[in-house]
């Protein structure tokens, strides 16, 4: 099938190709029903049972097909999104300084750009500045004018940038400002095991992702200083080719992270320890509680934090309640104003 003729009239929704985002991505798009079949590892899946089709990529491409109203939707990493977004910043700076551009060109375009729809809860990472453990660097400055490796050339850039100008006495520097400014340090751009490029010589520090820390220490190395706090988000085109389909994925997404997040915890009080109960379940807008055929009694049905789940038991028996049970939540929906 020609899948290319067949992306008329559907959104497409950008989530990563391969990677430590794509499984979580998976799992998320199956508690929101999107239904799909990815044929023969193929990058475009049509969705079965919405008008949509999936485009898979790789995540630090996501932010310029959504940036540029390529794709309508994408799920990626925080630290991607700043990374393009220094990109284009360093882009426009050179374009200014040559001449290319003027307002009157960005008043003609077309809105460019990713908005965030919202964050995830998965993929929770660092971008650090990390040296070898046996080595002379304390801190970022101490690397200023050295080499450092890094698949995140933008963000280092006007990392090493900002610390720069500090340098020179000038604290209050706006990014327009740092993008591509000329720097004393240089840096190296390393598309694959950053890690490596302190013990083979290339670079003195590098600029690298962080998840759990073990391939940092691994290679030796430790982070002296975080460039950006990453996790994976859900981004769309400031113009994108259906927003009442991208509000309808987003409440089903949404759906699930809160599903994820909360169980629904029943019980049985009696009426003057109502108050002292629902202190406990408060639920996210307000607990239900119907009335009982026991006179003076009530079932209360709130939801609560899972993580909380275990002491909030244990503080309804102390005030008195009584049949408390847990549920799990498959998927919710909340307003959508």
């Amino acid at each position: 099938m020609d899948l290319v003729n067949h992306l008329e009239g559907r959104l497409l929704f950008a989530v990563p190709k391969k990677g430590r985002l794509l499984q979580a991505c998976l799992n998320l798009l199956e508690g929101a029903d999107i239904q799909f079949r990815r044929e023969n590892r193929l990058d475009i899946a049509l969705v079965k049972n919405l008008p949509i089709a999936l485009v898979f990529l790789p995540a630090a491409d996501i932010p310029t097909f959504v940036g540029e109203g390529r794709v309508d939707l994408g799920i990626t990493g925080y630290d991607q999104v700043q990374e393009h977004d220094a990109g284009v910043r360093t882009v426009a700076r050179a374009r200014r300084q040559s001449g290319e551009w003027s307002a009157q060109d960005g008043e003609k375009a077309k809105p460019q750009g990713c908005d965030t729809v919202m964050e995830l809860g998965f993929g929770a990472c660092k971008l650090q500045v990390q040296v070898p453990v046996k080595g002379e660097y304390a801190t970022g400055k101490d690397l200023i004018g050295k080499n450092i490796g890094t698949s995140f050339v933008h963000l280092a850039q006007e990392y090493f940038a900002r610390l720069e100008l500090e340098q020179e006495g000038l604290v209050d520097a706006d990014a327009s400002q740092l993008a591509g400014r000329k720097l004393k340090t240089q840096i190296v751009e390393l598309s694959g095991s950053v890690e490596a490029a302190c013990a083979l010589g290339v670079a003195d520090g590098i600029v690298d992702l962080v998840e759990s820390g073990e391939t940092m220490k691994a290679a030796g190395l430790m982070a002296i200083d975080t460039v950006v706090e990453s996790s994976a988000i859900l981004i769309k085109s400031k113009a994108p080719s259906n927003p009442e389909m991208v509000d309808l994925i987003a409440a089903r997404i949404g759906g699930v992270i809160t599903a994820q997040k909360y169980v629904l915890c029943q019980y049985n009080v009696e009426r003057t320890r109502l108050a002292d109960a629902t202190k406990i379940t408060p639920g996210k807008r307000a607990p239900t509680i119907t009335s009982l055929e026991t006179e003076g009694w009530v079932a209360v049905s709130a939801m609560v934090e899972k993580k909380r789940i275990a002491t909030v038991m244990d503080d309804l028996t102390t005030v008195g309640a009584t049949d408390i049970i847990v549920l799990d939540i498959h998927n919710t929906r909340g307003s959508r104003a």
